[in-house]
């Protein structure tokens, strides 16, 4: 037994030091990628606050930006989902072209006003870089879905400043309720080092501060397990309501390139009528706001329905930020209902919305602790998990997978590795007609996995 335990622990030394090199070529390109993408943010955001009239032109750029994927970039539309449906059922490397295309795409909606984020386009450029070093490194399958996922960790930490958040979010984010172990030390190597990368090109992320945090007592747990429940809704609603509308204007525009320019004309007009410049972009001074003062009771709802509109309408970018800006100005309106702290609440809305659009909970209370410090970590988790719970079996991403559901209901009778975006069809066959149509694919990545089978 001694022995078996010496060559096992010798055995580790190979994969130890394989990881160390390929986690940190990741690391590498993720870092610089995310480096250059946020000083190209920063710049793209500071010209359109200075020239508000550029927002007219959001149809025209939407367009664009369409044209060019419908010649170009057709094979990477699936975004986020395509590399999860790689990691889940590997097929072929993802291609390069996915970084600048999502990097071009995500800084023009920026530029001339479109809601998105840019966790999508840290996430998608890390994985296709990544994914670039499998015929480097001659990755075997298995291999393969760690890269991915360490591609995945590296772009998430580096574009927000959470190495560990980052590192957890690519490993939590395939399945719901299970998470892939064997992947762990390549992520957090990942992770972190991608993170320094970033820091090391000089780039710096936002601080947020929460002077009063309230002490774990049973009116602050009660108190933070309600505004979960609401947080939790509210990332249900903005789920659901970006898909439906994507499916909506799939149907009824087919040439996908009038779907951005269709989005931006209701864009520009709204935000001209309404004067609602806030609403647009990442939202950052808002964001900031929401922890040092109260804020409007509406803005949640504004940065809700310009995100919908801009990401369903095919706009580039990620869902994240805006997330962070809907939650932080939730827990801002709720806190005074509840009695918390403001600045304590919008912290925690923060994560907990998009802990329950995503279905990352762990990583999500981990960000929390990063952003604003290990004292709000116990209020954070409970904010996160009720999320969590209360945002059901739907998700920002249509590849993620049912690992292991929320409660008995999916446990007892949905296929494991089940795709969120196949559970609407599986409740209309238990609940409809015998005769009910099979299920197709809920987008245009071609996977649909509708059988059981156990998680690589």
């Amino acid at each position: 037994m001694r022995g078996f335990r010496r060559l096992e622990q010798l055995e580790l030394l190979p994969y130890i030091g394989k990881w160390l090199v390929i986690a940190s070529v990741v690391a590498f390109l993720a870092g610089t990628a995310s480096a250059f993408f946020l000083v190209s943010l920063d710049h793209a955001t500071a010209w359109r606050e200075a020239h508000h009239w550029v927002v007219w032109l959001l149809p025209v750029a939407g367009c664009g930006v369409g044209c060019i994927y419908h010649l170009l970039g057709k094979t990477v539309d699936g975004g986020n989902n395509l590399i999860i449906d790689e990691i889940h059922d590997p097929k072929k490397v993802v291609p390069l072209r996915m970084a600048p295309l999502v990097l071009g795409g995500t800084v023009v909606s920026h530029l001339f006003g479109a809601s998105v984020g840019r966790e999508g386009t840290a996430v998608q450029m890390g994985g296709a870089l990544a994914d670039q070093l499998t015929h480097v490194f001659r990755m075997k399958h298995a291999d393969r879905g760690i890269l991915l996922m360490a591609g995945i960790s590296a772009g998430f930490a580096s574009v927000f400043g959470t190495p560990l958040a980052g590192a957890v979010f690519g490993l939590e984010v395939l399945a719901i309720g299970r998470m892939r172990y064997d992947a762990l030390f390549p992520c957090v190597l990942a992770g972190i080092l991608a993170d320094q990368v970033c820091l090391a090109w000089g780039v710096h992320h936002t601080h947020y501060a929460i002077r009063e945090i309230v002490p774990v007592r049973v009116w602050s747990v009660l108190a933070v397990v309600a505004a979960g429940i609401v947080f939790g809704l509210v990332g249900m609603v903005f789920a659901n309501a970006t898909h439906k509308l994507s499916g909506l204007v799939k149907r009824h525009i087919t040439y996908a390139p009038l779907r951005p320019a269709a989005g931006g004309i209701v864009i520009a007009t709204a935000v001209w009528a309404l004067d609602a410049y806030r609403y647009i972009g990442l939202g950052i001074p808002d964001i900031v706001r929401s922890f040092e003062k109260p804020m409007a009771p509406w803005d949640f709802l504004g940065k809700l329905g310009f995100t919908v509109v801009s990401l369903g309408t095919g706009f580039k970018g990620g869902e994240v930020t805006p997330l962070f800006y809907i939650g932080a100005t939730l827990g801002n309106a709720l806190a005074p209902l509840l009695h918390l702290p403001f600045a304590m609440l919008a912290g925690i809305g923060f994560v907990a919305v998009f802990a329950g659009a995503a279905n990352t909970p762990v990583a999500t209370t981990l960000m929390a602790i990063e952003l604003f410090g290990a004292e709000v970590g116990p209020l954070a988790a409970i904010g996160c998990f009720t999320a969590y719970l209360f945002s059901g079996h739907t998700g920002i991403y249509h590849a993620q997978r049912v690992g292991h559901g929320k409660h008995s209901r999916y446990r007892r009778s949905s296929p494991e590795a089940l795709r969120i975006a196949d559970l609407a069809h599986v409740d209309k066959r238990r609940n409809g007609p015998a005769d009910a149509s099979p299920p197709t694919p809920a987008d245009e990545t071609g996977s649909a996995v509708m059988r059981k089978k156990d998680l690589r």
